[in-house]
């Protein structure tokens, strides 16, 4: 754990890198792009990758989630909207990056709207084995669970349907950039024969700002 504390030193690498400053980049066109934060994160984590795709001509937009802990479908309901939005403004499929969960959210609202979706990039996603996480994060998860069933009456059953499709072959292409020193998520984890691997170095709470993240 006491590995992500780079997150700092991530950033700092980040913006004195020429790929910040898009140097040597290829520019967006306009594609649209949707970005879904982790696990107890919300859109303010994604802030910088937002404003460097804007600045590079893509058309970003974030999820509208300020702290991602409500069950996957109800989620996913309202990333649907936001998907809906922006695939209407722009008249082409979106590109969806999802840190964490919001990599497995990513795969599971693209298998259920493909003709909506042109890629999904998966950052620290445990796509292949969605609880193969830190025990602390682990208690984290169960915490939410008694939440979502106190708060919000949610049924124990309410993630199997979306396991389930998250296990099932991707319907768009799917990336996924894992790291071996990510400290919440096991590497292994975001590892599937069905996607393309692509391997960087840092922390996981690190890879929204992670400069290999962005040479990718």
């Amino acid at each position: 754990m006491w590995l992500e504390g780079r997150l700092a030193a991530e950033y700092v690498n980040l913006i004195r890198d020429p790929v910040f400053y898009g140097r040597g980049v290829e520019r967006g066109n306009g594609r649209p792009v949707l970005l879904i934060p982790g696990f107890l994160a919300g859109d303010q984590s994604l802030l910088t990758m937002q404003s460097w795709l804007r600045r590079l001509d893509y058309k970003p937009a974030l999820s509208g989630i300020r702290f991602n802990v409500r069950y996957s479908e109800d989620t996913l309901e309202s990333l649907l909207e936001n998907l809906y939005v922006h695939h209407r403004r722009s008249r082409q499929k979106v590109a969806l990056i999802g840190h964490s969960r919001g990599g497995m959210l990513a795969k599971v609202l693209a298998d259920r709207n493909p003709e909506l979706v042109s890629q999904v990039i998966a950052l620290g996603s445990p796509l292949n084995s969605a609880l193969d996480v830190h025990p602390v994060t682990m208690a984290a998860v169960r915490a939410a669970r008694i939440y979502n069933r106190i708060r919000y009456r949610t049924p124990l059953e309410s993630e199997s349907a979306f396991m389930e499709q998250l296990a099932e072959p991707p319907k768009v292409p799917v990336t996924s950039i894992y790291s071996r020193s990510d400290g919440i998520v096991n590497w292994s984890a975001c590892l599937r024969d069905d996607v393309t691997l692509l391997e960087v170095h840092g922390s996981h709470g690190g890879l929204g700002v992670n400069v290999e993240v962005y040479r990718h």
